[in-house]
């Protein structure tokens, strides 16, 4: 299939291995992996970021193939997930980045097309959470809000 934004084809990206049974390296139960996803959860650090520490520091492969859940959802189960979804909320740290850089720099008609794409990708999956009810039938995004929200 080809990008959105991009005229391009790209090839799919690496899969993880296929693995059926927990690796015998693995000393963490599942109690206590769930127990440090909690504990990194409300130190504020995304799940995305959870699951790169629990691979790198405590040598988790795969956090679902031990407990049999998501890290989204062991954080669901436990009241830490933020409330907006967190690709949602990279993109638009992104965009109000990008802002600020406008801001200093009015003539970069580069950065100016990437915040369109930027918003674009955003109002897309506002729409797509609005729909499946993750975030509320009245929430938008618009410029100012995002800034409040960042900060």
């Amino acid at each position: 299939m080809a990008r959105i934004h991009a005229r391009k084809r790209g090839s799919s990206g690496s899969k993880k291995p296929l693995r059926t049974e927990v690796p015998e390296w693995v000393t963490l139960t599942p109690e206590e992996i769930e127990n440090k996803i909690v504990e990194m959860a409300k130190e504020g650090k995304q799940s995305a970021l959870i699951g790169t520490i629990l691979r790198d520091s405590y040598g988790v492969p795969d956090v679902k193939l031990i407990t049999g859940k998501s890290i989204s959802t062991i954080m669901k189960e436990n009241n830490v997930y933020p409330e907006i979804p967190e690709d949602l909320l990279n993109l638009i740290k992104r965009a109000v980045n990008l802002r600020n850089h406008l801001e200093n720099n009015p003539k970069d008609l580069h950065s100016k097309r990437g915040l369109l794409l930027i918003e674009s990708k955003i109002k897309r999956l506002v729409k797509y959470y609005r729909n499946n009810k993750v975030l509320p039938a009245k929430w938008r995004y618009t410029p100012k809000t995002a800034r409040l929200l960042v900060e």
